[in-house]
């Protein structure tokens, strides 16, 4: 693989717009905003099953906590470049970042979902309103930084289409900044999400509930991450009919495996110290959906554990898969399968509530296909040949 390959300028893939995946993803979309008029003007008991006992749901677990979660492809792949100087993964950039700024907007966008008075949602940005003590406001006031952040950071793509080389060169000389913040925010609200189960108390299972919990979140926000740009990856050039950069993907999977290993250290190393491992082996369905999370992070260590496996797409695939059903897993888990209200109250998303969040997945795959397919995001086929 020569350098040029390695540097190709990015290029629209091009093709035509409505084909089956945009017309299923346009239909979902549809189904989506239809059940939001519903929830807008008649509440949430209209369309969902939230109760005393559960004021969270499959919208705030689903489309925020893991949706960010999902979204931090791009944070991950810019702390190679940008971080730790590995120049060579800059070709992942665009595609990552893309993927983020849809998960973190549209969690954003999610939130106002869940409010009960989201008429309200303004006081967040209202100095007048501002909680600094509040976990919630700080995690609320990052993802909003953080989604104009991306914005900015992904502009140059639109510039380009334009011909706004000008408008490029000037946020080229504040770039730095950008990347800089965009490096921090992700750190503060994603272990600021593992801050929420800690405030939730004795509520959480002790499977979940510990004062490591924000380091948890934020070691697996990255491995999901590296996950989601596997997945993206081999999910892209099958789709477009592309070749896979598995120059990039190998060694970056390596990376992955070796953050993932730190993450099993610490997450075992905490159940044993605090005497909760016990509670993995209890005879209930909360004790399952800890092993399977377990299971799910284990597995890509025998998937691409050597060499030879990081460099079949179908592993690399399978791996990244893995690794975001095990982020699904423990933040499902943390939220809504480990959390004990207490005798009376019970919970499962209402079918409205599942084609919402649904929808919302569809967005971020039809939007991902439009500018993928219009706009210079993925690097130039003729150079990876």
């Amino acid at each position: 693989m020569t350098k040029q390959a390695v540097h190709a300028a990015p290029s629209p893939v091009g093709g035509v717009l409505t084909n089956t995946a945009t017309m299923v993803c346009g239909f979902l979309v549809l189904v989506m905003l239809a059940v939001l008029v519903v929830r807008f003007f008649g509440g949430l008991g209209a369309v969902t099953n939230l109760n005393d006992g559960y004021p969270w749901g499959i919208w705030v677990v689903v489309d925020v906590v893991i949706g960010s979660a999902f979204a931090c492809g791009g944070f991950s792949v810019a702390m190679l470049v940008y971080i730790f100087n590995k120049g060579e993964y800059h070709p992942l950039i665009r595609p990552a970042l893309l993927a983020s700024l849809f998960g973190y907007t549209l969690a954003g966008v999610g939130v106002i979902f869940d409010l009960g008075r989201w008429w309200n949602f303004w006081h967040i940005f209202w100095p007048g309103y501002a909680n600094p003590t509040s976990v919630m406001f700080e995690v609320a006031v990052c993802i909003s930084a953080y989604i104009v952040v991306m914005w900015l950071e992904f502009s140059p793509v639109f510039f380009e289409k334009l011909g706004m080389k000008d408008a490029k060169k000037k946020l080229n000389r504040v770039l730095f900044f950008l990347v800089a913040l965009g490096t921090v925010l992700p750190m503060m609200h994603q272990s600021s999400l593992g801050t929420l189960i800690v405030v939730m108390g004795v509520q959480i299972n002790p499977l979940w509930q510990t004062q490591v919990i924000p380091l948890l979140f934020l070691l697996s926000a990255v491995i999901i991450g590296y996950g989601v740009v596997l997945f993206e990856a081999c999910v892209t050039s099958s789709a477009y009919r592309r070749s896979i950069e598995l120059h990039l993907l190998e060694p970056m999977a390596k990376i992955m495996l070796g953050v993932l290993s730190v993450f099993l250290v610490v997450r075992f190393g905490d159940l044993l110290i605090r005497g909760a491992l016990r509670h993995a082996f209890s005879l209930n369905f909360t004790a399952f959906a800890f092993w399977v999370e377990i299971a799910c992070f284990v597995a890509p260590l025998w998937i691409i554990g050597s060499e030879a496996a990081r460099r079949m797409p179908a592993r690399l695939f399978l791996s990244g898969v893995a690794i975001m059903l095990g982020g699904i897993f423990m933040r499902l888990n943390a939220f809504l399968i480990g959390y004990q209200t207490g005798d009376g109250f019970n919970y499962f998303p209402a079918f409205p509530e599942l084609m919402v969040t649904v929808g919302m997945f569809a967005l971020e795959v039809l939007g991902y296909i439009i500018i993928t397919r219009r706009f210079p995001v993925l690097p130039r086929e003729e150079a990876t040949h």
